[in-house]
Formats: structure tokens, sequence, C-alpha cells
């Protein structure tokens, strides 16, 4: 799944190819992912692209005032291409296309734009048309952007006092900071040498700086990582910067011990019991705490 960092670096890849060019159309294939009708997904056509923002996970391509926003969800993914002259009328149905965006020709005569892709049988990418990205159930209610100025240790401070949620469900939940997701709250954890399953209102004021820095430094890390990059190459990269998330059975960088892994119904969640848990293993999930 696309998380903060990768939509930021989707964001700036758009404002450096996108922004100056008018919406020529939008094709919609998955006619599930949209998610509004008022105004039509054709109010886009002629617009040109003006700015474009990031809402925790939310993509958002500002067109003179007409916001086309993006949620990727767990299998969605953008691909910029470069010239979509001649390119194969869009099919309902066929394939993981699920949305295409033509854009207006540059200096060379190439008309590029992007299209929006989901693997999998989960249909969860959605697409929104609105006026105002406030408009979005999703980003209406957003926490705090952990990568803003006002994202303080006294800030998580209040968010995490007296909450009897477990830290990771705490960090994933967009209700409350914005933009992390399953694989950067396993980074941000094992930096911070948090026990996943530790409870949020039992953090000590220190635990809850070192825990703010963990936040902060992982995600500038891996938006600087990402900065740069063609849309095709965030993937590969985040697989690659990750120290814990997705390396169950691999040594720790850090302490050189055995990565171990936590399943639940639709995810797991990966951690270093040497540096996280005082070298105990953590219980399955039936059981949700640490074994004696």
């Amino acid at each position: 799944m696309p998380e903060l960092p990768e939509v930021e670096a989707l964001a700036e890849f758009l404002r450096e190819h996108a922004v100056g060019h008018a919406v020529v159309g939008v094709d919609v294939t998955a006619f599930q992912a949209l998610k509004t009708v008022d105004p039509p997904v054709t109010a886009l056509a002629g617009l040109l692209v003006t700015c474009v923002a990031r809402h925790g996970k939310f993509l958002d391509v500002d067109c003179d005032g007409l916001h086309f926003v993006t949620h990727l969800a767990r299998g969605g993914w953008l691909r910029w291409r470069d010239d979509l002259t001649g390119a194969k009328p869009v099919r309902p149905g066929k394939g993981p296309l699920a949305v295409r965006v033509r854009l207006s020709p540059d200096e060379d005569g190439r008309a590029p734009g992007f299209e929006l892709t989901e693997a999998g049988t989960q249909k969860r990418l959605a697409v929104y048309v609105v006026r105002d990205p406030e408009d979005v159930p999703g980003i209406a209610g957003l926490g705090p952007d952990p990568l803003a100025e006002g994202f303080t240790p006294d800030l998580l401070k209040t968010i995490v006092g007296g909450s009897r949620t477990q830290i990771k469900g705490l960090l994933r939940d967009q209700k409350v900071i914005a933009g992390i997701g399953n694989a950067y709250s396993d980074e941000v954890l094992h930096v911070a040498k948090m026990s996943p399953f530790k409870i949020a209102g039992t953090l000590t004021d220190g635990q809850v700086a070192d825990l703010h820095d963990a936040i902060v430094s992982t995600l500038r890390d891996a938006v600087g990582r990402a900065r740069g990059l063609a849309a095709k190459d965030l993937k590969s990269e985040k697989k690659s910067g990750l120290r814990v998330h997705g390396r169950t059975g691999e040594a720790c960088e850090v302490c050189g011990d055995t990565i171990r892994e936590v399943s639940f119904a639709d995810s797991s969640l990966q951690y270093c019991p040497t540096c996280q848990t005082g070298g105990k293993p953590l219980a399955d999930r039936r059981l949700s705490r640490l074994l004696k």
C-alpha cells in the first residue's frame, strides 16, 4: 500500500510533469472506483492542472479549482505515460486499469497523461471529483500530518495520552495521525525501539520524544530517498529501504537478531525482538501480548 512517502513522491512527480497541462479527458474503466457524481468527471476536461498536493495518503490534483482526488488503497498505483498518442481505448472491466487521465500535448507534440491501476481482487481504489478536498470524507477526518511544522512532541504526547490502544494500531489510525500505514509503522517502531503491542497511554515523556523523532526521521528519510524517482521506480525503492517490514527471517541490520512476524487476518507486522521487546517474541494474534 502506498503510504505518505510514496504519495508525497507521486505528488512531487506530478508537480513536475503534469502542472501546466490541460486535461483533455478522463476515462474511467472501473466505475466502482468513482465515488462522486457532482461535479461529473467530464467537468475536468479543458481545465488546467495548477497544483498537486497530498493529504495523508490522498493525492490531490487541482485543476483550476476543481480537485481530482484519489486514494490508491492497498493494490493501487499511478503510472505515468509520456505519450498516450495511439494508446488503445480503455475497456471497462478488462485488466488492472481503473482510470486514465489524458493531458494536452507538450512542446514535442507528445500527449502525456497518467493511469491509475489496481492489482488484486479487492477493489478499493477510490477517485473523487470535488470542489473542495474537505468534501472527501477521508480527508475531512484526517489527523495531523507528521511532516507538518505543527506536529511536535507535545502534540504527540496529547495524542497518546490516556489511550488504551496498542501503539502499532494508533500509528496506523488515519484519524489520529495521517499518512502512516502498516509498513512505516513497523519501521518507526523499530527505530524507536518500541514493541508494537505497547499501550500508547503508558509511554513516558522520554518515550514520546523518541517516538516523535522516529516518526519524523523515518518519514523524512523515506521521502528523501523517493524524491526525483520516476513513479515506476518508487515501489522497488520503498522495499529496498525498509529495515524490518517484509523482512521476516532476515537478520536485523542493527543487532543481528532474526526479524519476526505476527500475522493477522488481513495483514502482518514485523519486528526485531532484541531491539524492541527485550528479546522476547510476541504472542500470536489470539493472545496479542508478550509471551511470558
